[in-house]
């Protein structure tokens, strides 16, 4: 006699033991705003969705909430038109990483006016640079009627996430997280914008670089999250952070450097922050990579007799016929400052 279970329709069920979960059928239970699934269940059902992908290296991956933050008049919007650029036309910056196709960005530009854009790419306003059609800039409107709303930062908010509906875009960059929400100096103002940041990214399954300012800093010291301007807050909330650091050796000199990361390790920390120059050799203005470095080398302890006793090694090796590759990581600065120490 087959004593095996049988269903309604007279078919053998199958042992719960022997079952295979799928997520979209899975017993899914909510709570309010709370999802709730076994841990196997929601490794079953993340197995559905793709290994987020490089947008800028480590420093930026899909999916993530990341925050790009310097103090004032270091390149910040440079660097972030250059990245939304650079994903749009499917093209990587210099040798660091982009894996997701061509695609559409929407770049929220709170700073600048359109003539101020142009200008920075252009040749004197004439001979402009040729954006791939992909990459689509935003300005506030001021000829705009304001509809009733709580306040000017609602309407802003509103209006970006009807951007992003109507748009389809999945890419977004911000600049500046001030205009969503001006006060972020107490985690009581911070949470909201950080929670109102996620659950767009969530909803519409974005990847958000909002930047946002650091305050005048000691240039002795390294970057680290406490330098972010406002609320511990904000950093708690992303999931990647980098800042952009100025050389107190050579005031063209910028450093990239991570703060923070999720989807992979911190790779870009003290030891090999990522050193470039901000130029334009053309009608665009941009950050030209130049290797990698050491933090050190750009804080403003690194004394005069430091820096000479560096370009005596470099001219030592350079004799003993080491690259400048090698000798930039053995001494712990970068391929530009070995070439540029080369020729004094």
């Amino acid at each position: 006699m087959d004593n095996s279970l049988k269903n309604k329709n007279g078919s053998p069920t199958i042992p719960s033991d022997d079952l295979k979960i799928n997520p979209d059928i899975t017993s899914k239970k909510t709570m309010g705003i709370f999802v709730l699934r076994t841990a196997n269940e929601w490794l079953e059902h993340a197995k559905l969705k793709p290994i987020p992908k490089m947008l800028f290296g480590e420093f930026w991956h899909e999916n993530e909430l990341c925050i790009l933050f310097a103090d004032t008049n270091l390149g910040k919007s440079i660097l972030a038109v250059q990245i939304g650029n650079s994903i749009s036309s499917g093209q990587p910056i210099d040798q660091i990483a982009l894996e997701a196709s061509a695609q559409k960005v929407i770049y929220f530009d709170f700073e600048l006016s359109e003539k101020q854009f142009e200008n920075r790419y252009s040749k004197d306003f004439f001979d402009h640079y040729d954006f791939n059609g992909n990459f689509c800039r935003v300005e506030i409107d001021p000829e705009a009627d304001i509809p009733i709303f709580l306040d000017f930062e609602s309407y802003v908010n509103n209006s970006l996430e009807e951007t992003i509906q109507q748009t389809g875009t999945k890419i977004i960059i911000i600049d500046n997280i001030t205009y969503l929400r001006s006060e972020t100096e107490n985690a009581r103002n911070a949470l909201p914008l950080m929670k109102y940041l996620k659950t767009l990214k969530s909803k519409y399954g974005l990847s958000i670089l909002a930047l946002a300012h650091t305050p005048k800093r000691e240039s002795s010291k390294p970057i680290t999250r406490n330098d972010l301007q406002g609320s511990k807050m904000l950093i708690n909330f992303v999931d990647s952070c980098f800042s952009i650091g100025e050389s107190q050796q050579d005031k063209n000199t910028r450093y990239l450097k991570q703060i923070k990361a999720r989807n992979t390790e911190i790779i870009y920390d003290a030891e090999n922050v990522y050193n470039c120059e901000i130029q334009k050799p053309d009608n665009f203005l941009e950050f030209v990579f130049s290797g990698l470095g050491n933090e050190q080398e750009h804080l403003e302890s690194y004394s005069l007799k430091d820096k000479k006793r560096v370009i005596t090694k470099v001219k030592e090796l350079i004799q003993e016929g080491m690259s400048q590759r090698k000798i930039a990581k053995k001494l712990g600065i970068s391929v530009g400052s070995v070439n540029k120490y080369a020729r004094l």
